[in-house]
């Protein structure tokens, strides 16, 4: 059982994410925190775990037509279509930015057919040290299978984390929520070779204007994150965990507060990232680290690596 004593304790926050030992557990989601330092001027990147960018294709992308964010009652609905420059306009001209923040960085990719996963991957090989992992986003659709998302089926989840390979970096597989069977998936991911799996990317969701009897969205659809999502978020990370507790795990969404953060490291989690709560305050990150800290002081916990997967125990 976890003690209470005096605040103001010191809280060793280093924990591990499969290879990889991080400063500390909380990072930025890709898609929310921009390709570069956008944060920078509200938060110092360099006491976060890392910075996740947002998910490159090999080449420039233009994303979907507007509107491309819709708010809900409980966080957001957006439709940007992944809008980025491609992954060597990023090494070139938005890396650099980051990396002298003195952040560590994760690179992010996606691809619509399993040679994109490669392309972009195979642009990462020879990325500077400060890049320590690349997120593979498989919750794309995948247009050699009548657009299916690559992360609905382990066959295809498979195929694209071992063409990202290539990249020669600790890989971590971003799921979709989006199946029934999230578990069978992050196994295949990571028999495929992902150091660990990202749970998860945006629940499907739609909003319709009953004035112009139209979508909100120039997209149709979209992706539901934010406050609404969190306790799918934590099921998740809690059911892939008690399945593989081999599997490392970080988890995402709905993230606003630390005990947010500490819920999902409860349920399996060793890493955690913020993501819709930035657009409301970019400062969000920080703040969720900040209490996090504070809160293992308060409770007697010495390092963050004691929480997770607790609830398992009981």
């Amino acid at each position: 059982m976890l003690g209470r004593r005096r605040s103001g304790a010191p809280v060793d926050l280093t924990t591990t994410v499969g290879s990889l030992t991080l400063r500390a557990p909380v990072m930025t989601a890709s898609g929310t925190a921009g390709h570069g330092d956008e944060l920078s001027a509200y938060v110092d990147l360099s006491v976060l775990g890392a910075v996740v960018v947002k998910s490159l294709y090999p080449e420039p992308w233009a994303g979907n037509a507007a509107p491309r964010v819709h708010e809900t009652p409980a966080g957001m609905i957006n439709s940007v279509g992944l809008q980025g420059p491609g992954v060597r306009k990023w090494l070139e001209e938005e890396l650099p930015a980051v990396i002298a923040t003195g952040a560590t960085v994760v690179a992010s990719i996606w691809g619509s057919t399993i040679d994109d996963y490669a392309r972009a991957a195979e642009m990462l090989r020879d990325a500077p040290p400060e890049v320590v992992a690349v997120e593979v986003n498989v919750s794309c659709p995948n247009h050699h299978d009548r657009n299916r998302m690559f992360a609905h089926a382990p066959h295809t989840t498979a195929e694209a984390i071992q063409a990202s390979s290539v990249c020669g970096l600790p890989m971590w597989a971003k799921l979709s929520p989006n199946v029934s069977d999230l578990a069978s998936i992050a196994k295949a991911a990571h028999e495929a070779g992902a150091d660990a799996v990202t749970l998860v990317n945006t629940v499907l969701g739609m909003a319709i204007d009953p004035e112009t009897r139209n979508y909100r969205l120039g997209g149709g659809g979209g992706g539901l994150s934010g406050p609404a999502i969190h306790p799918v978020a934590v099921r998740a990370v809690h059911d892939v965990y008690a399945a593989y507790p081999e599997i490392p795990i970080i988890g995402v969404g709905g993230v606003a507060r630390g005990v947010d953060a500490i819920e999902l490291m409860m349920a399996g989690a060793s890493a955690i990232q913020v993501g819709t709560a930035s657009f409301a305050d970019p400062r969000s990150v920080a703040r969720v680290q900040n209490e996090i800290q504070e809160w293992c002081s308060g409770h007697g916990v010495r390092s963050v690596s004691e929480l997770v997967g607790v609830v398992h125990d009981r």
